[in-house]
Protein backbone atom coordinates (compact mmCIF):
# COMPACT_ATOMS: atom_id res chain seq x y z
CA UNK A 1 0.00 0.00 0.00
CA UNK A 2 0.97 4.05 -0.61
CA UNK A 3 2.98 4.84 2.07
CA UNK A 4 5.07 8.44 3.02
CA UNK A 5 6.46 9.11 6.27
CA UNK A 6 7.84 12.86 6.47
CA UNK A 7 10.57 13.73 8.55
CA UNK A 8 13.15 16.58 9.25
CA UNK A 9 10.60 18.86 11.35
CA UNK A 10 11.75 20.79 14.59
CA UNK A 11 11.56 24.15 16.45
CA UNK A 12 14.44 26.64 14.75
CA UNK A 13 14.25 30.28 15.47
CA UNK A 14 13.12 32.86 12.86
CA UNK A 15 15.73 33.32 10.01
CA UNK A 16 16.29 29.35 10.40
CA UNK A 17 16.78 26.31 7.99
CA UNK A 18 15.18 23.36 7.89
CA UNK A 19 15.04 20.18 5.30
CA UNK A 20 11.89 18.01 5.05
CA UNK A 21 12.04 14.35 4.00
CA UNK A 22 9.63 12.32 2.66
CA UNK A 23 9.88 8.48 2.17
CA UNK A 24 7.48 7.23 -0.42
CA UNK A 25 6.57 3.49 -1.15
CA UNK A 26 4.41 1.18 -2.25
CA UNK A 27 3.97 3.19 -6.28
CA UNK A 28 6.05 3.81 -9.12
CA UNK A 29 7.26 7.06 -7.31
CA UNK A 30 9.21 8.14 -10.29
CA UNK A 31 5.89 8.06 -12.60
CA UNK A 32 4.28 10.62 -9.90
CA UNK A 33 4.27 14.23 -9.38
CA UNK A 34 4.51 14.82 -5.45
CA UNK A 35 3.42 18.15 -2.98
CA UNK A 36 4.45 19.56 0.28
CA UNK A 37 1.03 20.76 1.99
CA UNK A 38 1.01 22.69 5.84
CA UNK A 39 -1.78 23.38 8.36
CA UNK A 40 -1.55 25.75 10.55
CA UNK A 41 -3.78 25.46 14.59
CA UNK A 42 -7.44 26.47 13.08
CA UNK A 43 -6.55 26.95 9.55
CA UNK A 44 -7.10 25.02 6.18
CA UNK A 45 -4.73 22.87 5.03
CA UNK A 46 -2.58 24.91 1.84
CA UNK A 47 -0.03 23.91 -0.86
CA UNK A 48 3.47 24.95 -0.73
CA UNK A 49 4.94 23.01 -3.39
CA UNK A 50 4.73 20.97 -6.14
CA UNK A 51 7.10 18.85 -8.44
CA UNK A 52 6.48 17.33 -11.29
CA UNK A 53 7.36 13.20 -11.74
CA UNK A 54 10.89 13.64 -13.19
CA UNK A 55 11.49 17.08 -11.45
CA UNK A 56 11.56 19.22 -14.54
CA UNK A 57 8.92 21.71 -13.17
CA UNK A 58 8.16 22.78 -9.53
CA UNK A 59 5.80 25.52 -8.18
CA UNK A 60 5.49 27.18 -4.90
CA UNK A 61 2.86 29.18 -2.91
CA UNK A 62 3.47 33.20 -3.39
CA UNK A 63 4.12 33.31 0.56
CA UNK A 64 7.26 31.02 0.27
CA UNK A 65 8.76 31.50 -3.57
CA UNK A 66 12.30 32.48 -3.08
CA UNK A 67 12.88 31.14 0.66
CA UNK A 68 11.87 27.13 -0.31
CA UNK A 69 12.67 24.48 -2.66
CA UNK A 70 11.06 21.75 -3.26
CA UNK A 71 13.47 18.80 -4.97
CA UNK A 72 13.41 14.91 -5.35
CA UNK A 73 15.67 11.73 -5.84
CA UNK A 74 13.30 9.38 -7.77
CA UNK A 75 16.50 6.73 -6.89
CA UNK A 76 15.84 7.20 -3.31
CA UNK A 77 11.92 7.81 -3.75
CA UNK A 78 12.35 10.74 -1.62
CA UNK A 79 10.89 14.21 -2.40
CA UNK A 80 12.35 17.50 -0.24
CA UNK A 81 11.36 20.46 1.13
CA UNK A 82 14.21 22.86 1.71
CA UNK A 83 13.18 25.79 4.06
CA UNK A 84 15.61 29.18 4.45
CA UNK A 85 14.81 32.27 6.05
CA UNK A 86 11.76 30.35 7.75
CA UNK A 87 9.52 33.03 9.77
CA UNK A 88 6.82 32.30 12.77
CA UNK A 89 4.04 32.50 9.92
CA UNK A 90 6.09 29.11 8.70
CA UNK A 91 4.85 27.28 12.22
CA UNK A 92 2.95 24.62 10.71
CA UNK A 93 2.41 21.12 10.39
CA UNK A 94 3.82 19.74 7.06
CA UNK A 95 2.44 16.80 5.15
CA UNK A 96 3.71 15.43 2.09
CA UNK A 97 1.02 14.07 -0.75
CA UNK A 98 0.60 12.05 -3.73
CA UNK A 99 -2.09 12.12 -5.89
CA UNK A 100 -2.19 8.90 -7.57
CA UNK A 101 -5.27 7.64 -9.63
CA UNK A 102 -7.79 10.07 -8.22
CA UNK A 103 -6.73 9.62 -4.61
CA UNK A 104 -5.02 11.49 -2.64
CA UNK A 105 -2.64 9.90 0.13
CA UNK A 106 -0.79 11.80 2.81
CA UNK A 107 1.82 10.94 5.63
CA UNK A 108 1.47 11.67 8.85
CA UNK A 109 2.88 14.83 9.17
CA UNK A 110 5.99 16.29 10.52
CA UNK A 111 5.26 19.53 12.94
CA UNK A 112 7.55 23.05 12.00
CA UNK A 113 7.44 25.58 14.85
CA UNK A 114 9.77 28.63 14.05
CA UNK A 115 10.15 30.78 17.51
CA UNK A 116 12.66 32.74 18.93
Amino acid sequence: QVQLVESGGGLVQPGGSLRLSCAASGFTFSRYGMSWYRQAPGKVRELVAGITSAGGSTSYADSVKVRFTISRDNAKNTVYLQMNSLKPEDTAVYYCNAYIRGTDYWGQGTQVTVSS
